[in-house]
């Protein structure tokens, strides 16, 4: 899975029209919904803002809109381009300022999908793991150096607490938690406990 790193617009001149691309991180249809009708509100005056998302884990929910451009020319591109990239959760808007020039449907199409490319490519892409997390339970005498230990190893340590033992939470891709244990046991010399309490969703560099 990926995902728009944040935020953020770009605009290229195609012919003398304004290709307006604002990208949005969204986490509902509703979400994605809003974030349009404010591109909309925001660029009234403008010919056509044309639409795209894509929403959840598996880019199930797919919508698009040509907002007046001839059918299959803006809306459709746009939405090849994020599944194309791979991104989810993502919304793209397409503002269109007509230069008076136009550009027919092949025009139109590469346009469109054009200008969610080079936006993507400006902001940039996340991509999202699924990781196990992981608590690790041991007494007082061994936590700072197995904290240690396990902030210096490739691992994700998400948080420490001290109770009546220490508790390290961490997260890890499943496939390595035979590993992990085998280290944890290597460690500690056995004298510590794992306990997987569920999953979480880290973004990273592709």
């Amino acid at each position: 899975m990926r995902t728009i790193r944040r935020d953020g617009e770009h605009e290229l001149e195609i012919r003398k029209s304004r290709f307006l691309c604002a990208l949005a991180r969204v986490d509902s249809e509703e979400v994605a919904r809003a974030f349009v009708a404010e591109r909309r509100k925001l660029h009234w005056s403008a010919n056509h803002n044309c639409t795209a998302y894509v929403l959840g884990e598996d880019g199930g929910v797919q919508r698009s809109s040509d907002d007046g451009e001839p059918a299959g020319t803006a809306g459709l591109p746009m939405l090849e381009v994020l599944r194309h990239r791979g991104l989810t959760d993502t919304v793209a808007v397409v503002t269109r300022y007509f230069g008076g020039v136009k550009l027919g449907a092949g025009g139109l199409i590469r346009a469109y999908g054009g200008a969610v490319s080079a936006a993507v490519d400006a902001i940039g892409v996340l991509e999202r793991r699924r990781l196990l997390v992981v608590d690790v339970f041991a007494d007082y005498v061994l936590g700072g150096r197995l904290e240690s230990d396990l902030r210096d190893s490739s691992l994700t340590v998400r948080d420490v607490a001290y109770a009546d033992r220490v508790r390290i939470e961490v997260a890890l891709p499943e496939a390595e938690l035979p590993a992990f244990e085998v280290r944890l046991a290597e460690l500690t010399g056995g004298r510590a406990e794992s306990e997987v309490r569920g999953t979480t969703v880290v973004e990273v560099e592709p």
